[in-house]
């Protein structure tokens, strides 16, 4: 069975984004990037069903400018076996991303695409859905527990309500919710084998997909600056407060 493992490239979660001056978008110059944390989940996962014997091979890939090479690297060195760069400068949306990887799902011909159910940048939560409306498969989001049984996959996903255990025919779309695993130390060893696996670079043009944004931002701004708590006499006041100024009862 062949894995499908899409990464992005984003602003390392450790790092305190800044808007830039003109506000039309985050200051991205001299910060650290790293794959998107939801992403490592899914190659970490990934990698634990080639090696359980449930996989053979695992693909990354990733959409973006050259330096998402590095992302990539990153995720051969976990374990993946080979990665795919679709390169591009162009602003990339969730449903253009949905229609390239769509494009190297049918190139590729995977058993089971599984990917970070969010981007930390965007939090749109998007892609893994839209890609499997465009390729008509089964999906399970926000998985916490993935089991391959045969020609099926069970998922047990994250619900407001609790646990939610479904089955799905293969081929099919997981997306990882945090809870599912904790990705490995990357050891300098494993960087090094991952200098000489494959990674090879393709254009949208090639894939013959339009990856013009459907959106237009129009300002990016900071959070408004949270005012300070104050001190209320009884429950009577809090009530009061809560009904008159905060207008939230």
């Amino acid at each position: 069975m062949k894995v499908l493992v899409p990464v992005k490239r984003v602003v390392d979660y450790n790092v305190k984004v800044r808007v830039k001056s003109d506000q039309t978008g985050v200051d991205i110059a001299n910060v650290k990037m790293s794959m998107n944390p939801f992403d490592e989940i899914a190659v970490e996962e990934a990698t634990r069903l080639k090696e359980s014997g449930a996989a053979t091979e695992v693909v990354a890939v990733s959409c973006g400018v050259q330096q998402a090479q590095e992302t990539l690297r990153t995720a051969m060195a976990i374990g993946a076996d080979r990665s795919v760069l679709v390169q591009t400068d162009a602003e990339l949306q969730p449903l253009a991303v949905a229609k390239l990887l769509k494009a190297l799902v049918d190139k590729e011909q995977p058993q089971l695409v599984i990917l970070g159910k969010q981007a930390i940048d965007d939090d749109a939560n998007q892609t893994g859905q839209m890609l499997a409306a465009l390729l008509d498969w089964p999906q399970a989001t926000f998985a916490s527990k993935v089991e391959i049984a045969g020609d099926k996959v069970k998922v047990t996903r994250e619900i407001d309500g609790g646990l939610e255990t479904i089955e799905l025919k293969l081929p099919a779309i997981v997306t990882t919710d945090l809870r599912l695993n904790e990705p490995r130390y990357v050891t300098l060893p494993n960087i090094m084998k991952a200098k000489k696996k494959p990674l090879d670079t393709v254009t949208p043009e090639e894939l013959g997909v339009d990856v013009a944004p459907r959106l237009k931002t129009l300002k990016v701004t900071e959070p408004p600056v949270r005012s300070a708590g104050v001190m209320v006499a009884d429950v009577a006041a809090l009530v009061d407060k809560l009904k008159n100024e905060a207008k939230v009862v």
